[in-house]
């Protein structure tokens, strides 16, 4: 990730009923899951950061998609925005609803085994079958 301890993000959804902001967390990198509950939250593949610090303006929706996390979206709109692991308090954010310029950089993939069959993944980038 090329953002320090002290970049701050924000973003929103499509509609704008969500709107967030935070900093970024240097201990994470990006990485784009390729599973495939991610693939149909998304559309494709979801990226998501760590965020060191998240406040969330507006109220997103909660949908439970497995036994360990739920995710987060805007009712409104649709739009897909964060996940967030049983028990924890980090909730992660879809690098796609950050607002540009992002300062972050794709570090790898993980559940690459769970691809889907219609792309290859040729960018040279680290590539973890499970996580």
């Amino acid at each position: 990730m090329k953002a320090s301890t002290d970049t701050e993000f924000t973003g929103h959804c499509l509609c704008g009923q969500i709107r967030f902001h935070g900093v970024y967390d240097d201990d994470h990198g990006l990485k784009a899951c390729h599973c495939s509950q991610c693939r149909r939250w998304s559309g494709h593949v979801w990226a998501a950061i760590l965020p060191k610090s998240l406040v969330i303006e507006g109220e997103p929706a909660w949908y439970r998609a497995s036994d360990i996390a739920r995710r987060g979206f805007c009712a409104s709109c649709g739009s897909s925005l964060f996940w967030q692991r049983d028990g924890s308090d980090i909730i992660d954010v879809a690098a796609g609803a950050i607002d540009s310029p992002t300062g972050l950089e794709l570090l790898g993939h993980i559940f690459v085994a769970d691809k889907g069959d219609y792309y290859q993944i040729a960018d040279g980038l680290p590539q973890d079958p499970a996580e």
